[in-house]
């Protein structure tokens, strides 16, 4: 488990941003390079912020293309699938935040545990509450996402 309120002070020391920032970039420190769609995901693996708790989670993990990523409330995203599973680790959520991963409902209730979601398969994300959600999500390399 990470300290989640150790996780919001770092948090609120970042760039202000909407919806989601990249810890990782590559070689030109760009905190947006990895939002969205992004091509080369594997290249951003460069830690930019000094957020000891934040990079812990990174190293822990073995992590890349590491974002915090806030989704508003009444929100989803459309299905999708990613090429690599995800860490995520909730900072900030309720019982209404889920994610639907191949129809099945996969709930993250724990604030600061990380869970392994497998979004190779077709998933999105469902905020039915009228909070914001926050999680700080990164990208499993391959080789261990089993």
């Amino acid at each position: 488990m990470y300290d989640t309120k150790k996780i919001i002070e770092e948090i609120m020391s970042l760039p202000r941003f909407e919806d989601q920032i990249c810890l990782q970039s590559d070689e030109s420190g760009d905190p947006f390079l990895g939002c969205g769609v992004n091509r080369n995901d594997t290249a951003l693996v460069r830690k930019i912020f000094d957020t000891p708790v934040l990079n812990s989670i990174i190293d822990d993990h073995n992590l890349y293309r590491t974002r915090v990523m806030r989704m508003r409330s009444k929100t989803c995203y459309t299905y999708h699938q990613d090429p690599t599973k995800r860490l995520h680790v909730p900072v900030v959520t309720n019982d209404k935040c889920f994610l639907v991963v191949d129809d099945e409902v996969v709930r993250c209730p724990d604030i600061g545990r990380p869970y392994v979601i497998d979004t190779t398969k077709l998933h999105t994300a469902v905020n039915a509450s009228t909070e914001t959600r926050i999680h700080i999500v990164g990208c499993i390399p391959h080789d261990t996402r089993n």
